[in-house]
């Protein structure tokens, strides 16, 4: 693709939205409905997509990507007319008589910059957003996931015209060309590494960014915990996907009193949840490519306890917990992005935190206890993006909490209003009748600064 077929698409994408079609609610709420057909007609089609980029069963493609992303549509075709609608603000006293208003406002064409890990819902999730917000988007797939892609490319040409919304497919040539260009925003998905970049170019045009990053996301594990739900559940939230979730819980940090126990429990809970050899499991997914499948394998720490069997040729590792880890080991210096699970021990929650201070703030966080006291310190203390309490994963799917990082894991929020406020100008509007105009303000001021510092002070 040549820079000025780029161009030529976000002129046109610029031309539309200068007719002002997309600023009404009808519209916005059509689009959204045009989506959700368009997705119900592929949805076999996404499905086996999924399975062939990445291994994911049928059960967690449909409620981790497709889903997931009706219950986005859903909630944002309830809410959209509440979303849109100007919002009144008080206004002080010495600008009275006035109205303040906050209009939210479409910011135009938008860049929206997918993952490979979810490389369906991580991309139309921005999308309904945007499209909520009135805005045109381009869409950039991750060529690492080319099936789900491939889709994807299918889905907007059947339900939008390409001035309104269009897909770019392929690699970092691609990308490199779209991020030369200027927008209204752009919405990037994926590594920090590649965040940065993004960042840097979105900055050659002053074009405000959404990033959703990652991060090593540390899970604390009390003494005083239901061990057997505890240990599914993290068995759940760190190998769905094979780990490859930027929200997956990427190491445990265990009172040293439950930790023998909590192995044990997490073992039976593998055995349960995949078998006695996960490979065979039509549950389990394997790892995107052989980069990354090197890239786990070369991690270094620790000593396996369960799992550690690999496949090159089937891009297959198994759900592996690693003990005895040591925080120099290479194991502990990034984000493991796969089914390699960390544990360390503690005494105390002052040295657990300690531990978790030492890496930059995490996209998320959890804790396992009976315990308020022990949850709480972790809230409060700990800078990360978001999490749960004696669960994992499940936070993103809940439309009314904002998902985003802090510090390198990300900047801005998404998910239900907080999507369509991404992508929104909240436009701030006063209002003044032309009766009542007070001479306070104009000169000569005289000896009206004993006034103004009544009304002001």
């Amino acid at each position: 693709m040549q820079p000025s077929e780029i161009q030529l698409i976000i002129q046109r994408q610029r031309q539309f939205f200068a007719t002002g079609q997309t600023r009404g609610a009808a519209f916005r709420v059509a689009q959204l409905q045009k989506l959700k057909h368009g997705i119900k007609a592929l949805e076999a089609d996404i499905l086996a997509a999924l399975r062939l980029d990445l291994g994911k069963s049928g059960f967690e493609a449909y409620g981790t990507e497709v889903g997931f992303i009706y219950e986005e549509i859903n909630h944002a075709l309830v809410h959209i007319h509440e979303w849109m609608q100007p919002r009144s603000v008080p206004t002080p006293l010495i600008y009275q008589p006035a109205l303040s208003k906050i209009y939210p406002q479409p910011k135009g064409v938008v860049l929206l910059i997918g993952p490979w890990n979810y490389p369906f819902q991580l991309l139309i999730a921005p999308l309904i957003g945007a499209i909520a917000a009135g805005n045109c988007a381009l869409l950039k797939p991750s060529e690492m996931a080319p099936r789900t892609a491939a889709v994807l490319e299918q889905l907007i040409k059947q339900v939008y015209s390409p001035e309104f919304c269009t897909v770019i497919t392929g690699g970092v040539p691609e990308t490199t060309l779209l991020l030369k260009e200027p927008y209204d925003h752009i919405f990037f998905t994926g590594s920090i590494p590649i965040g940065k970049v993004v960042m840097r170019a979105a900055a050659e045009h002053l074009t405000p960014v959404t990033l959703e990053l990652g991060g090593k996301s540390p899970c604390f594990v009390d003494k005083d915990i239901d061990v057997n739900v505890t240990a599914r559940r993290i068995v759940w939230g760190k190998f769905t996907n094979a780990g490859q979730t930027c929200v997956a819980p990427d190491y445990l940090l265990v009172d040293r009193a439950i930790k023998n126990e909590l192995v044990a429990a997490m073992k039976l809970q593998l055995a349960a949840l995949y078998g006695a050899d996960p490979m065979g499991s039509p549950d389990y997914g394997r790892i995107i490519n052989l980069h990354h499948f090197d890239r786990l394998m070369a991690l270094r720490g620790g000593t396996v306890v369960c799992g550690g069997q690999s496949d090159r040729s089937r891009l297959y590792i198994a759900p592996t917990l690693i003990d005895d880890v040591k925080l120099g080991d290479s194991i502990m210096a990034e984000e493991i992005f796969g089914p390699l699970l960390p544990m360390l021990t503690f005494d105390t929650l002052a040295g657990a935190l300690d531990i978790a201070r030492q890496r930059p703030n995490p996209l998320a966080c959890y804790a396992f206890t009976k315990r308020s006291a022990f949850a709480d310190r972790i809230v409060e203390d700990l800078p990360f993006g978001g999490g749960c309490i004696n669960n994992a994963l499940i936070h993103l799917g809940v439309p009314g909490l904002p998902f985003g990082g802090t510090g390198s894991s990300g900047m801005g929020s998404s998910h239900g209003e907080h999507s369509f406020q991404a992508f929104s100008h909240m436009k701030s509007i006063l209002k003044s009748p032309f009766m009542f105009d007070l001479p306070l303000k104009y000169p000569p001021y005289r000896k009206r600064l004993r006034l103004m510092r009544l009304l002001m002070g």
